[in-house]
């Protein structure tokens, strides 16, 4: 109760000191502050130049979540999106959206996702698209997409000792592709139901990396995959593996968005453009891909 009391003193004192001293000066200040008319207007224009600039920046951050961009991909993916060997998301397709993000000034999130729940992640506003090797092929009507942008295929991978050479080395053999994967959906089409028949079996499959095990340690004949994956894992990993000749398909990579978000795809399609202007994109595809070719959107 001291205490309380002394401090009840203090600020009585202080409020009284306070009255005193607008009383004695609140002339003087009134006039300082006024200044002349035109120091007046430079802080005028200068606190709407601030202003003009913060709507600018949440203009830009408009379409992000709280200002960022949440991407959503498989970390199991080598080279579009995967963990690294320090434990950090890495890849082409993470790369090129995170200069993506910089450019927008939105904080860059990459989202791993189980991938055959990726309409749901989208949907619900948890990640802002699917970028990772995402091929458009029979999708086009389903999101808004930016791209295309790379091309690949659907190829089948076998053992590098295996006497598999062609799809029709590939009868009753026991192959393996990624659930709701791009390779599914060729295999699943009518004009490649012999193929698909002649299996052996075909069993579908979390991600990549398990299905390389698989082949590796016989589980498995054949894999069912993306070209940019599977020549990325045979020359970066010195898998004993090799590409058939005879491709099921041929496609081409797009990015995803929720089906009517134009203003964001807009967006990071024009900062890809002023990339690919830059020669950005150039040095992004010589680190993965050994080569400044193969960037195709327009």
């Amino acid at each position: 109760m001291k205490k309380f009391g002394r401090n009840l003193l203090w600020m009585a004192t202080a409020g009284v000191l306070a009255l005193g001293m607008v009383a004695c000066g609140g002339k003087s200040t009134t006039g300082s502050s006024s200044g002349s008319k035109e120091e007046g207007s430079t802080q005028a224009g200068s606190e709407q130049a601030g202003t003009e600039k913060a709507g600018e920046k949440a203009e830009a951050k408009m379409e992000g979540s709280n200002g960022s961009f949440t991407v959503g991909f498989d970390q199991e993916f080598p080279p579009m999106g995967f963990v690294g060997e320090d434990g950090s998301y890495t890849g082409y397709d993470l790369e090129l959206a995170e200069e993506v993000a910089k450019r927008l000034d939105l904080t860059f999130v990459p989202k791993p996702i189980n991938w055959d729940a990726k309409d749901l992640e989208l949907n619900s506003g948890n990640i802002d698209c699917i970028w990772n090797g995402f091929g458009m092929e029979g999708r086009e009507d389903s999101y808004t997409f930016v791209g295309p942008y790379l091309a690949n295929k659907q190829v089948f991978v076998v053992r590098e000792d295996s006497d598999i050479s062609s799809l029709s080395d590939l009868k009753g053999k026991a192959v393996e592709v990624q659930k709701d994967s791009t390779g599914l959906t060729a295999l699943n089409r009518e004009e490649n139901k012999s193929l698909k028949d002649s299996f052996g079996s075909l069993t579908e499959v979390g991600d990549y990396q398990n299905a390389m095990m698989d082949l590796e340690s016989g589980a498995c004949d054949a894999i069912c995959m993306d070209s940019v994956v599977a020549e990325y894992q045979i020359k970066t990993f010195k898998k004993k593996a090799k590409v058939l000749s005879e491709s099921l398909t041929e496609e081409q990579y797009g990015i995803g968005f929720k089906k009517g978000n134009t203003e964001l795809a807009d967006k990071v399609k024009k900062t890809l453009l002023e990339m690919k202007e830059e020669g950005a994109i150039d040095k992004i595809n010589e680190k993965w891909f050994g080569t400044t070719e193969g960037f195709i959107l327009q």
